[in-house]
């Protein structure tokens, strides 16, 4: 007999996301969840429909959402999807399968687990991402959820299983199947127990005048990242020249927690800055961020896929420190994919104030695509280019 899972995962695709050859719109740990799910008969409970039972949090592209739809027989998924391109790949493939009524997306909080019984979730690269997601489970699912935690064997550590304890009483791994594993957790603590939540969270760097907000999503936590430190002191050493002296129009392209677009807004006033990124944690942290430093009112925050938060033609000034993965897996394309949108968001004559890993040597692309460009800072690890718009 055919597997179900086959057919469906053969007709996924990663778009509008990033892809490549080398990439796929689902996994082996997709694959698992779904099968120790449908294995363990979670859904049966007493003969009840299935209807608002399950939510999905990580899935990449559709592939757990429109697996438990499939396999499971699950209606009206309420799913949570930090990546914007991931919640439009979904809705793409839910299209294109003609199931486009099988879910629906929704922010971390009560409105996605409120009465679920069955949670599948996609195990994020970062510790405090998993805490954040386990003790929202715990403290707005049904008490007697349980919640799949799948993720590629080489990713996982024990310090996993301690984290979920923090927010179930019982939590156990199975047996590893395709290099992937599964972890349960089940028996949620207590509310006096779980405690406040523990997001957003605060930091504060000497090189900083404001405090930095973080949820668990969102890149670099609540710190000043390498990358972020030498491209700021780049800008007060070597300031663009670009820069209209009465009023600048700024972009901050995957904020992240919003050090970049906060710095700009304190240090030129006159400016109009936004500041954009796919990622949901990473847009609410840069507005707590914003409102703590007292500009919330001069900084734009959008999520958004690369420039599109902008009209073409618009900056004066692009800010970037790009990622180099998608998901768990190193890739230059990412970063390569948003050099390219700066280029259709700089106004003539404006300036890409880049940041990136040496090694990667994304100068060429730059230079390409921008236009001539200068090394204005270097470390051991991280160079700062400035390249101007032709």
């Amino acid at each position: 007999m055919a597997d179900p899972l086959d057919e469906l995962f053969a007709r996924l695709s990663r778009e509008p996301d990033f892809d490549a050859p080398e990439l796929q719109a689902h996994d082996a740990t997709d694959r698992l969840l779904l099968q120790t799910a449908a294995a363990a008969g979670y859904l049966d409970r007493d003969g009840e429909s299935v209807d608002e039972v399950v939510a999905v949090i990580g899935d990449r592209h559709g592939a757990l959402t429109l697996g438990a739809a499939t396999l499971l027989g699950a209606t009206r998924i309420r799913v949570h999807q930090d990546p914007l391109l991931g919640e439009r790949a979904l809705s793409a493939n839910a299209a294109r399968l003609g199931l486009v009524e099988v879910s629906e997306n929704r922010p971390l909080d009560a409105s996605l687990l409120e009465g679920a019984r069955l949670v599948l979730l996609q195990l994020p690269r970062s510790l405090a991402e998993l805490d954040e997601i386990a003790q929202a489970v715990a403290r707005w699912a049904d008490p007697e959820v349980v919640l799949l935690a799948g993720g590629r064997v080489k990713h996982m550590t024990l310090a996993m299983n301690k984290v979920l304890r923090r927010s179930f009483g019982e939590v156990t791994a199975g047996l590893a199947a395709r290099k992937s594993r599964v972890l349960r957790a089940s028996e949620p603590r207590p509310a006096d127990e779980l405690g406040d939540p523990r997001f957003p969270v605060w930091g504060r760097d000497p090189d900083l005048p404001f405090a930095v907000a973080a949820f668990g999503a969102t890149f670099g936590g609540a710190t000043l990242d390498h990358g972020s430190r030498l491209l700021l002191r780049s800008l007060r050493e070597d300031p663009p020249d670009a820069l209209p002296e009465a009023a600048c129009r700024i972009l901050d392209l995957g904020c992240g927690n919003g050090v970049l677009a906060v710095s700009a807004a304190l240090a030129l006033p006159g400016a109009q800055v936004i500041a954009s990124d796919q990622s949901a944690a990473a847009v609410a942290a840069t507005r707590l961020t914003a409102e703590a430093a007292g500009v919330l009112d001069r900084v734009e925050v959008h999520r958004a896929d690369a420039t599109e938060a902008v009209q073409g033609g618009w900056a004066d000034l692009v800010l970037l420190n790009p990622p180099f993965h998608t998901g768990a897996t190193v890739h230059a394309g990412v970063a390569h994919r948003l050099i390219r949108s700066c280029a259709r968001a700089l106004a003539p004559g404006g300036e890409l104030r880049l940041v990136f890993n040496s090694q990667l040597a994304y100068r060429p692309l730059v230079e390409r695509v921008i236009g001539p460009s200068r090394q204005v800072a270097r470390d051991r690890t991280f160079t700062v280019l400035s390249a101007v718009r032709r």
